[in-house]
């Protein structure tokens, strides 16, 4: 396209052609900020036992890196490992933090401790708790902590009301690798107290009842 130019005369300031206004005007239109839009989330291939109820569709994925936390305690007759809560950072697919994840009260249930979710932008809050498992070979990988499908416990806005993650209705904990409790190192009365931080990641996705946005389906 050929360049706007001014042109100019003694008895006035430089003008500029009205086809480059036009044009300039045109290309500010199109530049302008559109309304945001919930990109679509790809779900991989789960287990019937962990899908999301119908009625439900994934609105946020995040890619989950961080530890699953045990303690030893007696068990029985002896010594076990204890699981007491994941700390991880979920990610987006540019590796942008979206969420932290961790053990917290939950104030919906008395402050009963339930695995948390908080976006890191508007601190919205979501508390869920496990309804099913599959730990189905054909899907999680040897020496990994199980799939999980987690239904909210409660949820919050965050203080300025951001509320990303408020409307959650179930979670899927996908795609593991690691997480699993140690096999070593809780077999005696001093071992009691240890606590093993095994690195883990995975996929989680946040689902919302279907239609919540005028842009769905």
């Amino acid at each position: 396209m050929k360049p706007c130019s001014a042109s100019t005369n003694r008895h006035s300031r430089p003008i500029l052609p009205l086809a480059c206004i036009t044009v300039l005007a045109g290309t500010f239109t199109v530049g302008a900020a559109q309304p945001a839009r919930k990109e679509r989330v790809t779900l991989p291939p789960v287990p019937d036992t962990i899908r999301a109820p119908a009625g439900n569709r994934a609105f946020l994925k995040g890619h989950a890196t961080g530890t699953q936390d045990y303690i030893c305690l007696p068990s029985g007759t002896g010594f076990g490992w204890q699981f007491f809560g994941p700390q991880a950072t979920l990610s987006d697919d540019h590796l942008k933090q979206i969420t932290t994840h961790f053990l917290s009260p939950n104030p919906f249930e008395g402050g009963t401790p339930r695995a948390t979710w908080q976006h890191s932008r508007d601190t919205s809050a979501v508390w869920a708790l496990a309804i099913a498992t599959s730990s189905d070979p054909a899907f999680v990988q040897s020496g990994a902590i199980p799939w999980l499908l987690l239904q909210k416990a409660g949820s919050q806005d965050g203080p300025t009301n951001g509320d990303t993650l408020t409307g959650t209705t179930f979670i899927q904990r996908l795609n593991t690798t690691g997480g699993i409790a140690p096999a070593t190192g809780c077999a005696v009365s001093s071992d009691v107290g240890k606590k093993a931080l095994v690195p883990y990641e995975a996929d989680y996705f946040f689902y919302e009842h279907r239609g919540r946005d005028s842009d769905d389906d």
